[in-house]
């Protein structure tokens, strides 16, 4: 009888857990954007969110809570109790601030665990028309005859613009000054009226106005030439080394149950791999990534790795 009872003992909790997992999500799931309205993790999340309710037959909520540099928003989650119910969708301001904002109140490695990525996207190197650069090269040459001259815009300290700035800077080993903005819109208006001379965008929303003549664009800073822009070279192909994208991801605080992350994945990873998802995101310059939660974590601590020894050896601090 006792090893009945000691048995018994030892399933019933695997039984009592099985339910809440087989059931999860019992309720409407919020997808936390921590950035403002309208960009790129703001837009993905809410494709993501839709098409995760179609696949769930629950409801998953986007909600901003921009501030701080993503920090309001984040602390927001790891706060939150771990049951699959408040997510993280993130990016590479992420993996930056990690360095960048040492004293900030988590450690994304400590306390989120990785879920999924969703993308990733080329960035736009573009300069105003006055600039007399025709190539990247052209622009290098032009940087190191007139150090400390000439200007490059970003949305703020710790974005992807503004880092792939500095890595451009640290690589071609030009002297070019950070002007940052408030937001992306501010920057991209500085450079359209040649306030700034320089910028890495978003391609999407660049394009346009390179097409346009409001700007000249010299490259894309992927690994690869981009599909949208086939003609046009990649800075890498001019400065070795160089690659700077714009990715996001999605995260889940520590501590919530492996199988509502792997839950998660699966459904994530489904979504993104739809045709219609996959060729909607294409044509906005943006190309699916799918990864496990194990692959993701590699991916992540890669990126705070490298953008960690720029920011050290560039002294990038945070004015």
């Amino acid at each position: 009888m006792r090893r009945v009872l000691c048995a018994l003992a030892l399933v019933s909790p695997l039984l009592f857990a099985l339910p809440a997992a087989a059931e999860y999500p019992e309720r409407p799931v919020k997808l936390i954007v921590p950035f403002g309205a309208g960009g790129p993790a703001d837009v993905y999340a809410r494709v993501l969110a839709k098409y995760l309710s179609d696949e769930t037959k629950q409801s998953f909520v986007v909600e901003d809570r921009p501030g701080a540099g993503s920090i309001i928003g984040t602390d927001l989650v790891a706060k939150a109790k771990p049951d699959g119910y408040t997510l993280l969708v993130m990016s590479n301001t992420h993996t930056v601030n990690e360095t960048l904002l040492p004293n900030k109140p988590f450690e994304l490695m400590r306390d989120f665990v990785p879920v999924a990525s969703i993308n990733q996207s080329d960035l736009l190197m573009v300069v105003h028309p006055s600039v007399p650069a025709k190539s990247v090269q052209e622009f290098i040459d032009l940087a190191k005859k007139q150090p400390g001259k000439l200007n490059y815009a970003s949305s703020g300290p710790g974005t992807p613009y503004h880092m792939a700035g500095e890595l451009f800077k640290s690589l071609a080993k030009v002297d070019v000054v950070h002007v940052p903005h408030r937001a992306s819109g501010d920057a991209r208006n500085s450079v359209v009226s040649g306030t700034v001379q320089m910028m890495f965008d978003a391609i999407p929303t660049m394009m346009a106005l390179a097409k346009g003549g409001q700007v000249r664009a010299l490259g894309t800073t992927g690994e690869k030439r981009n599909p949208l822009t086939p003609d046009l070279p990649t800075v890498g192909e001019t400065v070795k080394g160089y690659e700077a994208t714009i990715w996001l991801g999605v995260m889940a605080p520590k501590g919530t149950p492996k199988e509502v992350v792997d839950y998660l994945s699966k459904h994530i990873n489904k979504v993104i791999e739809l045709p219609e998802v996959k060729e909607a995101w294409l044509k906005q310059g943006a190309i699916p990534l799918v990864k496990s939660p194990a692959e993701f974590d590699a991916f992540l601590r890669k990126d705070i790795e490298k953008w960690g020894q720029l920011i050290k050896s560039a002294h990038i601090t945070v004015q």
